[in-house]
Parts: C-alpha cells; structure tokens; sequence
C-alpha cells in the first residue's frame, strides 16, 4: 500500500472513531438527562405552608376578652354578620376572618 492509501484508511478509521464517540456522547447525554428529569419529577414539590387552624376555643377566649373590653356589642355583630347569634354556630372556616375582625374592634379604641 502507498502512503497515501494508509492516509486514507487512518482518516476513515478516525472518522468512524468519532462518529462512535458521538454516539457514545449522545446516548450518555439521554441517558443522564431522562435521570434528571425523572429525579426531578419523583421530588416532590415543597408545600405551600398552610394556614395555622383556629380552633373554637381559641376564638372564643379572643372574643371573650373583647368583650370584657367593652365590645360586646361589636362582638355580636360580628356573630351576625357570619350568620349566626353564637360563636358555636359558626363554620370553623371562618374563624380566622373572625379573628381579623375581632382585632379591628381593638383598634378602634
């Protein structure tokens, strides 16, 4: 074989080389990427802090001492306002909107 017929096999040969190393390149840039993604995927997503619960006692001492205050007018309008003439007829849902408006009774002395 002349020299420039081994030139040739070495370039080829070079350029099957790469071609494989490519393809090497390729399938490990898929393979580590679908493990990313599936990571990814498979940690879940951090929760939304939730919102403290009120419970009726605890509405209750709040609602008590706005009324020992001298609110107790204000208090019980507040009641009806969420449909109700006792605090025990009110849904748990609303405590906390409950609870704001209890403390715009304070100040507004």
């Amino acid at each position: 074989m002349s020299k420039m017929s081994d030139m040739a096999m070495t370039i080829e040969e070079l350029r099957t080389a790469a071609a494989a190393i490519k393809d090497a390149a390729d399938w490990l840039a898929q393979q580590f990427s679908s493990e990313a993604s599936e990571a990814a995927a498979e940690t879940p997503a951090p929760k939304p802090e939730a919102k403290p619960a009120y419970t009726l006692e605890q509405v209750r001492a709040v609602l008590a001492d706005k009324s020992r205050a001298g609110h107790t007018a204000e208090v019980r309008t507040l009641l009806q306002k969420y449909g109700a003439d006792r605090l025990s007829q009110i849904d748990p849902a609303n405590y906390e909107a409950l609870l704001r408006g209890a403390e715009g009774l304070a100040n507004a002395t």
